[in-house]
């Protein structure tokens, strides 16, 4: 009977140079957005942005795909240096003050579950760029090629990135930041989402230098 690993079930074959490359050879860039506080804006700007974003989702002729990420919010390093400090200060008061802020923060965190979003775009390239129908495309899955070799590679990835500075430039108009995640960063964000356990707790295994690339 043959052993399977959790890499036999992934798509992904390896991640080099901020791509994501694919077991069918084709490439993926990820974007990491900021957020806007769309309700504190006033009618008009909220009717502005809308407009902006439909007109960057008009403007697209690829496909794309946005991912929002839920994760309990972790704050034990946070309370830890608050009560180091509490045990440094000299001043009673703010010795008191310190620790009530503490104690606070705390029983706040304690009343419920608080939970940080975080948004990606995806942002795909294949060698040979098959266009298909939306319904029926899977962003992380493409018709497969028989090679990519390095020329095909940096290629690619020289259209994959002029891809994810118009998508950048695009959701810039809507006042959001858009910026590309490093190979660290990628590597980072898809053992996060295997192992969501460890990473709202704040582990992440330390990566090999050479996969730093």
């Amino acid at each position: 009977m043959s052993k399977t690993s959790t890499q036999d079930f992934l798509e992904i074959d390896q991640i080099r140079e901020g791509v994501v490359v694919l077991k069918s050879k084709a490439l993926r860039g990820v974007l990491m957005v900021s957020s806007l506080n769309f309700a504190l804006k006033s009618e008009d700007e909220q009717n502005a942005t809308i407009y902006q974003f439909q007109n960057f989702l008009n403007s697209l002729d690829f496909f794309c795909q946005i991912v929002v990420q839920s994760r309990k919010l972790n704050i034990t390093g946070y309370l830890e240096k608050i009560k180091e400090l509490e045990g440094k200060q000299k001043n009673d008061l703010l010795k008191i003050q310190t620790a009530g802020y503490h104690d606070f923060i705390k029983e706040l965190v304690g009343t419920g579950v608080i939970m940080t979003k975080t948004f990606f775009v995806i942002v795909p390239f294949t060698l040979l760029d098959v266009k298909q129908d939306s319904s029926k495309r899977k962003l992380f899955r493409a018709p497969k090629i028989p090679t990519l070799n390095e020329e095909d590679f940096q290629r690619c990835k020289n259209q994959l990135w002029q891809r994810l500075e118009f998508v950048a430039l695009g959701l810039k108009r809507c006042s959001l930041r858009a910026i590309p995640l490093t190979t660290p960063e990628l590597i980072e964000l898809f053992w996060g989402l295997h192992h969501p356990g460890e990473a709202e707790a704040g582990y992440y295994p330390e990566l090999p230098p050479e996969l730093i690339v």
